[in-house]
């Protein structure tokens, strides 16, 4: 992390934002707010680096999130102006966000953290229990996440009441699931595969990810060509099931290499 030479406090990649929350143009037809984070990994204006996706796997190269709109400077420097908060300036983040979320245009309605990014360290994500459980009883929180091992010790044992998310497949730990148990969503090449998949489509809307009575969420493929290209006829579980044997195959010879030498 670099710092200020001045001061010697670490130097903000951008000013403090008016407001914290936003609505994309999805998630605006649904009355749903949203706190967005950059895709994945980048590096601030001060060279500095983030990972706001640890535990992304097969899915980096096919995020939305990563192309389109979500590139555009001026979306980029924002959604990284919340990541350095998020890092750097945790506290001061939390008090505005409490704060802002007290506001009666939030009352009886859902916010979504983010459709970009994920929980990037125990302390962001206990500050956000924090703000669930202070804020109105008739706002609600939702999610999704690859942060399985995250949520099994933080959130699991005693989750806010207000708070509903679904995991999300093709990342690091999806080894942690029970597919038949736990609430997960994976991506499917279009919605016939979802539904001969037997899987709930949650076109209709995002909240059907955590209302669906199905466990099971799919979400036909983002309509982007480099993306479909890509993905193939695959799905995010069964790309990150194909990394996953490979990356376990590279160890094995790395570690028979080993004994190798030392024979």
């Amino acid at each position: 992390m670099s710092n200020n030479t001045t001061t010697g406090k670490p130097r903000a990649n951008t000013q403090k934002p008016r407001r914290l929350l936003t609505q994309n143009s999805q998630l605006r037809a649904e009355g749903i707010f949203n706190f967005p984070l950059p895709a994945w990994a980048g590096r601030f204006k001060d060279g500095s680096t983030y990972n706001a996706c640890p535990g992304a796997g097969a899915c980096a190269k096919l995020c939305y999130a990563r192309v389109g709109t979500y590139r555009f400077p001026s979306v980029l420097a924002a959604h990284e102006r919340n990541m350095w908060l998020t890092m750097h300036a945790l506290a001061d983040w939390e008090a505005q966000m409490a704060e802002e979320i007290r506001h009666k245009r939030f009352r009886g309605k859902w916010i979504r953290l983010h459709d970009s990014g994920d929980f990037h360290s125990d302390e962001y994500l206990e500050a956000w229990l924090r703000i669930m459980r202070d804020a109105p009883e008739d706002t609600w929180f939702y999610c999704y996440t690859k942060s399985v091992s995250m949520f099994r010790r933080l959130v699991e044992p005693n989750p806010p009441k207000n708070f509903l998310w679904c995991y999300s497949l093709g990342g690091k730990e999806d080894h942690l699931l029970d597919l038949e148990v736990d609430r997960h969503a994976d991506v499917f090449p279009g919605v016939a595969e979802v539904e001969a998949a037997g899987y709930t489509d949650q076109t209709e809307s995002d909240l059907l990810s955590v209302l669906s009575e199905s466990p099971k969420v799919g979400i036909p493929a983002n309509r982007i060509p480099m993306l479909l290209k890509r993905q193939g006829d695959e799905t995010f579980s069964s790309l990150q099931r194909a990394l996953d044997k490979k990356i376990a195959e590279k160890r094995k010879r790395s570690a028979a290499g080993g004994l190798d030498l030392a024979s």
